[in-house]
């Protein structure tokens, strides 16, 4: 299934609702611009994108969302590297992994159906149900000239 912002919209509505959490404007908003981003992104760097277009939400109204729409599962939350929190849309997207460099932190998003298949085959080696996993590989770009040091994703 297809996921857009309505489907997200609703999605976080009814978990807030579920929750006895208040539905609110500025909620909407944060889910709203998070939804947008294409890459990983922080809580500090969603906050200043927000600001950059005019809005009005305090940064611990972003920070606290961020967290909402990771408990309902419309986000993921990553701590590569034990740096700041990193999000990304979790809403919908295809199962994958990441590769990290070390020296400019460039993330890089793959997919791999033998990792899903040994996954799969230790699961039922050891009666266990998976719900979600994480494989990441830390190193350095292949190409120095290419790596951005402290660069982002």
């Amino acid at each position: 299934m297809v996921f857009n912002i309505i489907h997200a919209k609703q999605i976080f509505t009814d978990f807030l609702r579920k929750g006895s959490y208040r539905v609110t404007s500025e909620r909407s908003e944060v889910l709203e611009f998070a939804f947008k981003q294409v890459q990983h992104f922080s809580a500090d760097e969603l906050f200043l994108a927000m600001k950059n277009e005019g809005s009005n939400v305090s940064r611990a109204t972003v920070y606290n969302t961020l967290e909402l729409l990771v408990k309902c599962g419309i986000l993921s939350k990553h701590n590569f590297l034990g740096k700041e929190s990193r999000y990304e849309k979790n809403l919908g997207a295809i199962e994958h992994d990441h590769l990290i460099c070390v020296n400019c932190g460039k993330i890089i998003e793959f997919d791999n159906a033998e990792i899903l298949k040994i996954q799969e085959n230790i699961c039922e080696k050891y009666g266990f149900v998976a719900i979600n996993h994480s494989f990441i590989t830390y190193g350095f770009c292949k190409n120095p000239d290419e790596c951005k040091t402290n660069g982002k994703d």
